[in-house]
């Protein structure tokens, strides 16, 4: 039989070996019984019996002795076997262990070339002379290199769309293959070579007859150019070579840069420029970079949409381009429209928890009062990003109005304080505008909201501003009347009366003017423009809760609540009624409901105090 790998484990004999011989004969043993009987007869033979039988037991002894030591010698030897076959064991474990972890490591390096996207700048040539005064091709490579990431980083998107930027040599080799000949750091290399969608720019620096330098750049799917300035230019070449380099090979992020830079014309010039050459993947990002910036430019809305349109048409699972379009939508007047966005958008993406970053839906639940998941979305947004957030406007500023809407005052005032402003982008200023001017609304300072919300609305002369921001003269209207100025608020009102928000607080102004038959009209107005929004059906209830139906202001607000479930202000007004009919057991259930929605809502907490009192 072959030998395997556990043979000789057990029962093993060694060959030849006789068990018989191993102790006296039972015959030998009968034998002396017989002369020791007999010897009783016979003194002589008494004596040779005992001589017999005393050899024989000494020859026992030797005989158990001889045993004893085969028997440790034995054990010694299968002891020594299988601490043999132990080892054997344990090294062939140890190699298939490492054999195991070797391929691992080849998959792990197998699957890093597939998916590498990473942008590999070269070290440049450079002549002796230039290198001997400091100016090497490593200086001139690492200085394109620091530009590039300063690029990168300040473009306002998502990481997952960004490459990693890397140089060429600053990866040092710390661990080999042994006997292999090849580190890891080489195999790597030699993979992402062969499999990566690496792209390698390097490129060259000379001094010209004219005293000028001329810097080089190329790369993979970068076409070489030629950047000349004066000796002492050095710095400014290598950021206009970063910025080709960067527009060349990623034109997606270069557009989104420009946008965020403010720089609208020069983007929507390159986008046109570029894209009936551009790849098939980029055109989707492309269009809805275009339609971006046509609205921040005043272009024509519906030209926007139709981009937006396109690019989802390129890609169904642009989900930006679809929380895009419901904004549109939204700011076009058309909230319904924009409402059954939002359902298009979840059900495309498998629902709210399916493939879309809760970001996406911000638009969707501005128009439902989802406030607290609008929060949450752009925190986690402008934690993302450094708190700058990778939208249009500064995130900061955003949160700031949602905290002051879900009556947070604390949070809100916090948000002034450290959201970084930026004389570049005048829109934080603005946003921030608008947000102190929602405060004093909230803490009735009417002084407060109305110089706050005229500051804000000089800034809507702007059309980037004002694309971001299109129910502002609804708030502003309201402010104004709530300062007193009656015939400003009218103003902006007759100016932007086509919105939920423009109807519902039309409707407000009315009945505090004491007009409830117009009142009731723009109530009606505001609930048939957008039947499936809560905003409409919330005022009317309140407003008639003012006029003493209590049962009409029930009925409105339940409705508001079913279309805007995590709208806190329906169900605290919705108990404030409940409260009123004597049905503190229901009313207190309500509050309780809508503190769940807005915690920090300290003239909610005070009713249901009271409440609670009262009932005990």
């Amino acid at each position: 039989m072959a030998e395997g790998l556990f043979d000789g484990t057990d029962g093993d004999d060694e060959p030849g070996e006789d068990t018989e011989a191993s102790s006296p004969s039972i015959s030998d043993a009968f034998a002396a019984a017989i002369a020791a009987r007999l010897s009783t007869n016979d003194p002589g033979v008494s004596r040779k019996t005992e001589e017999f039988l005393a050899e024989q037991t000494r020859l026992v002894a030797v005989q158990r002795e001889i045993l004893e030591e085969e028997h440790a010698l034995r054990h010694s030897k299968l002891q020594g076997q299988r601490i043999g076959i132990y080892i054997r064991v344990a090294f062939q474990v140890f190699i298939a262990i490492a054999a195991g972890i070797v391929g691992i490591g080849l998959v792990i390096l197998m699957r890093d070339a597939v998916t590498s996207r990473s942008v590999i700048v070269e070290a440049f040539e450079s002549p002796p002379g230039l290198a001997s005064s400091g100016v090497s091709g490593t200086v001139v490579a690492s200085g394109l290199l620091d530009e590039l990431t300063r690029l990168q980083n300040a473009t306002q998107t998502s990481a997952a769309s960004k490459r990693d930027l890397s140089s060429a040599w600053a990866h040092e080799v710390k661990v080999s293959v042994p006997d292999a000949g090849l580190s890891l750091g080489e195999i790597s290399h030699l993979l992402k070579a062969r499999f990566g969608n690496d792209i390698h720019i390097g490129g060259d620096l000379v001094a010209t007859p004219a005293g000028t330098l001329a810097l080089t750049v190329r790369g993979d799917g970068v076409q070489a150019r030629t950047f000349t300035g004066p000796a002492a230019g050095l710095d400014g070449l290598i950021v206009t070579a970063a910025q080709y380099v960067y527009a060349e090979s990623q034109p997606v992020l270069w557009a989104i840069y420009l946008e965020g830079a403010g720089r609208d014309a020069d983007e929507l010039e390159f986008i046109k420029s570029i894209y009936a050459g551009a790849k098939a993947e980029d055109r989707p990002y492309l269009l809805n970079s275009w339609a971006n910036v046509n609205s921040n430019l005043g272009g024509p809305i519906l030209e926007s949409l139709r981009l937006y349109r396109a690019a989802i048409k390129l890609k169904p699972d642009y989900w930006a381009a679809r929380s895009n379009v419901i904004n549109l939508l939204s700011g076009m007047g058309d909230e319904e429209g924009a409402w059954r966005a939002g359902n298009e958008l979840a059900a495309s993406a498998g629902g709210r928890r399916g493939a879309v970053n809760e970001s996406y839906f911000a638009p969707w639940d501005a128009l439902t009062w989802n406030l607290s998941a609008l929060r949450d979305a752009q925190a986690a947004d402008a934690d993302a990003s450094g708190g700058i957030g990778t939208t249009d406007f500064s995130v900061g500023a955003y949160i700031a109005q949602v905290d002051v809407l879900l009556h947070d005052i604390n949070a809100a005032e916090l948000m002034f304080q450290t959201v970084k402003t930026d004389d570049r982008d005048p829109s934080i200023a603005a946003g921030l505008h608008f947000a102190r001017g929602l405060l004093g609304l909230e803490i009735h300072d009417p002084a407060r909201a109305v110089a706050e919300m005229e500051t804000f609305g000089s800034a809507l002369s702007n059309p980037k501003i004002a694309s971001g921001y299109p129910l502002a003269r609804c708030w502003i209207a309201r402010a104004e009347e709530y300062a007193g100025h009656p015939d400003k608020a009218d103003q902006y009102l007759k100016d932007d009366g086509t919105f939920v928000e423009c109807h519902r607080f039309r409707g407000d102004i009315l009945a505090g003017r004491g007009d409830w038959d117009g009142a009731r009209k723009a109530y009606a107005d505001a609930v048939a423009l957008a039947p499936d929004l809560p905003a409409g059906y919330y005022s009317w209830g309140v407003a008639l809760a003012g006029r003493g139906d209590l049962a009409g202001a029930a009925s409105r607000l339940k409705d508001a609540h079913v279309r805007g479930p995590h709208w806190a202000d329906p169900l605290k007004a919705w108990g404030d009624v409940l409260a009123r009919q004597g049905k503190a057991k229901e009313a207190l259930q309500k509050y309780a409901e809508a503190i769940r929605f807005a915690p920090e809502w300290k003239e909610l907490k005070a009713a249901r105090a009271a409440l609670a009192a009262r009932k005990t």
